[in-house]
């Protein structure tokens, strides 16, 4: 190891290019399949309660309950909850009354809404059900949601994460690096894992078949119009063929579908008494929906590029060309091309840098390189290079501790010990770009809202953009209202546009 001091020149890195887009987390089990394999379970079968047939299960219902339960704890920790108390008691309501019907009614059922832009929905083992807020963007009425939940339902009715996890070895996937034992450094770990891994399970076509099955089941059995369940399936295929945004991947990145997957489900729904008549609450729907955010939520910190902006806490920090970028709640970061170097920021607490500094390498494992005292952008800092025992090695890196705002930040890159030679400036010098945010646009961003419109008489999409100018594009437009651009509104149709937000 060599001293930092020559590491920290006041210079900032001269304007970079974009770096790669978000990366879509391919999320692993492996917190919770550790805890399975720790409790040590027996092989052992179970009755199914959908079917009434044995099946594999190493996980007893109780189990399977505190498993939810723990994860559930990560979901509100990681990703938030969408704060509009109002939307969150119409989509619980929602659910209970589909769940109650269902096999397994004595579960803790929750349903609730995630911060989170991407067009999703996922269910934890014991009956922890969330839809995103980016897919309630997308729904256009009551009945469409209820069709969502009910699949979601039946992945836990059928007991689908269950079997899972007792196929399934268990193991712990780590960044490229391979998981190590300092608790600081293995938080980004979990990071760019997301460290939610029974969140979005791969199911087979037979379980995501049963689950639509059921899902159908619930919601005619609550008296919605069953044909919106295939209605909604298309919509979700139309969204997953755009870029998606947020930190989930989309529907069906996590949802295997075959390309007649809506088609089938159509020919279930003509066989129901109920096609047709059922109830779909537009109407209320949108109501609820009015004023909910669209998109990235600036507020919580946008990246141009690859320099990352966070109006609320009002510093920036850019990240190395070509490096894959994630904002997560916690911490702000990115993984190198080939995944074997990282560098992110995240709060250390509101003591000083100096006692930030010294309670992280105290950590056992960690070796403090010579430690250096001065500015980052301005601010006090104090910084030094570090070496920690791994499983696989030897790890290396630099951990910087800055005061801003009555805060400190933690700044933290790493790499193989083998490999920093390679990552100490890009890591270095991105380090060396936090810095305070001045710039007035930035501070006063605000996020796109959901806008909804009630039509004053009958027109196209087309004519309603133009009177009504939203700050989307009229094939976004198109997307959220699930109609074509030439499509005839009749008058009285609540509608969808999309106002306010970054200029």
């Amino acid at each position: 190891m060599h001293p930092p001091s020559t590491a920290f020149a006041p210079t900032l890195p001269s304007r970079r290019s974009p770096a790669a887009r978000q990366f879509a987390a391919r999320l692993v089990a492996a917190r919770l399949l550790a805890a399975v394999a720790v409790a040590g379970f027996a092989t052992a079968c179970a009755t199914n309660p959908v079917t009434g047939k044995q099946q594999l299960a190493l996980v007893s219902e109780q189990q399977e309950i505190q498993l939810g339960r723990e994860t559930d704890q990560q979901v509100v920790q990681q990703l938030g909850l969408y704060p509009d108390e109002d939307l969150q008691r119409y989509v619980d309501a929602v659910g209970q009354r589909l769940a109650a019907d269902s096999e397994r009614p004595e579960l803790p059922w929750t349903f609730r809404v995630v911060d989170d832009a991407s067009v999703n929905a996922f269910a934890l083992p014991g009956g922890f059900i969330y839809l995103t807020r980016g897919i309630m963007t997308h729904f256009n009425n009551e009945a469409e949601m209820a069709a969502v939940l009910g699949h979601e339902i039946g992945h836990v009715t059928a007991r689908h994460s269950v079997q899972q996890i007792s196929r399934q070895q268990l193991a712990s996937l780590g960044l490229g690096l391979g998981m190590i034992f300092v608790p600081e450094l293995r938080n980004y770990g979990d990071l760019a894992q997301t460290g939610l891994g029974l969140m979005f399970l791969k199911y087979g076509r037979d379980a995501e078949r049963q689950a639509d099955d059921l899902g159908l089941r619930y919601m005619a059995g609550e008296g919605y119009d069953p044909r919106q369940m295939p209605a909604v399936f298309q919509t979700l295929e139309r969204v997953s063929q755009v870029q998606g945004q947020g930190k989930l991947p989309n529907w069906l990145s996590s949802h295997p579908a075959p390309a007649d997957r809506a088609r089938r489900i159509s020919g279930e729904v003509a066989t129901l008494a109920a096609a047709g008549e059922g109830q779909i609450d537009r109407a209320e729907y949108m109501t609820r929906l009015d004023g909910t955010v669209f998109g990235e939520n600036p507020r919580e910190g946008f990246f141009r590029g690859n320099t990352f902006y966070h109006p609320e806490l009002a510093f920036q920090i850019t990240f190395p060309q070509g490096w894959q970028v994630s904002n997560q709640k916690q911490a702000v970061g990115a993984i190198s091309p080939n995944q074997d170097a990282v560098v992110f920021l995240s709060m250390a607490g509101q003591g000083t840098p100096t006692a930030a500094a010294n309670q992280f390498f105290a950590q056992q494992g960690l070796r403090r390189g010579n430690p250096w005292r001065g500015e980052i952008g301005g601010m006090e800092a104090v910084a030094a290079e570090f070496q920690a025992q791994q499983q696989q090695g030897v790890l290396q890196g630099l951990a910087a501790f800055v005061e801003h705002g009555g805060r400190t930040y933690q700044l933290l890159g790493y790499s193989a010990a083998d490999r920093w030679g390679r990552f100490d400036q890009p890591i270095t010098g991105s380090v060396n770009t936090f810095q305070r945010v001045r710039d007035s646009a930035v501070l006063n961003v605000e996020p796109r809202r959901i806008d909804i419109v009630e039509l004053p008489e009958a027109m196209t999409l087309r004519d309603f953009a133009r009177r009504y100018p939203s700050t989307v594009d009229l094939t976004t437009l198109a997307l959220i209202n699930q109609v074509d651009a030439d499509s005839r509104l009749e008058r009285g149709l609540e509608v969808k546009r999309v106002v306010g937000g970054p200029r």
